[in-house]
């Protein structure tokens, strides 16, 4: 948890316990007690219905980073196929198509994963998964045995792009506007309608009120810090990657 989410919680419960000292000196507990009845049915429904939105949201939002998760570990795994194929490929492509997985994966690992935290992508590295594609392309098999491992290095290789391409998108992946404005709305709703009920006890409402408030704000920086697969608390690091170069042999 950020300063800043510490500071939203804080504010949120200060905030809080103001509406509710206004609130205790304007309208007196004994006028809202009148209403206590209806008012925790209605209460009831109303915290059933936010409670359903805010898990959907927060399954929603682990989803979206588990995805993101795996698809690192299948980008690392095909990119692993390449660099074991172009082993056993005869010099001086093998040694370069082994090499320039190499520099991929450091690029990813040292460039590219810092620059998603702010929605963008590393162009070097980009251009060395084209470098990788065009080493393999470029290669003529000589004999059978060749021609199987130019067959899976070229799946290896469209894998490779294909879960980079995913990787980036699910960098962008968040809740959209339209959910936040919901899951805000519905806090407030939520919450305000413990203002309605009137008890004696001020010290129970101020605890009733406040631990609400303190789970309801809680569960909203939880989605905050998850919204982002890539950013926050949550987020997927390079594990795939470092998995892949802290397991090599000695480069050729």
């Amino acid at each position: 948890m950020s300063w800043t989410d510490v500071a939203i919680l804080v504010g949120s419960l200060a905030l809080a316990a103001l509406v509710l000292w206004l609130l205790e000196r304007h309208v007196p507990h004994p006028r809202r007690e009148l209403h206590n009845d209806v008012a925790g049915f209605i209460f009831a429904g109303i915290g059933v219905i936010y409670a359903v939105l805010l898990a959907f949201v927060v399954i929603s939002v682990w989803e979206n980073v588990d995805s993101a998760r795996q698809t690192t570990f299948k980008e690392a795994d095909a990119l692993a196929g390449v660099y074991w194929i172009s082993r056993e490929l005869p010099l001086p492509v093998g040694a370069t198509i082994e090499h320039d997985t190499l520099d991929y994966a450091h690029t990813v690992q040292d460039t590219e994963w810092p620059l998603m935290g702010s929605h963008k992508s590393s162009p070097q590295a980009t251009q060395e998964v084209y470098a990788i594609r065009n080493a393999v392309n470029s290669f003529q098999p000589a004999d059978p045995q060749q021609e199987v491992l130019y067959e899976h290095a070229v799946s290896h290789v469209e894998d490779l792009a294909t879960e980079r391409r995913a990787r980036l998108t699910e960098v962008e992946d968040s809740v959209p506007p339209i959910l936040w404005g919901a899951l805000i709305l519905g806090a407030v709703v939520t919450i305000g309608f413990t203002y309605l009920f009137g008890l004696s006890n001020t010290l129970v409402h101020s605890l009733m009120v406040l631990s609400l408030t303190a789970l309801v704000v809680g569960s909203l920086i939880l989605v905050k810090e998850m919204n982002y697969p890539f950013l926050g608390v949550t987020k997927v690091e390079p594990t795939a990657f470092q998995v892949f170069l802290d397991r090599l042999p000695t480069p050729r």
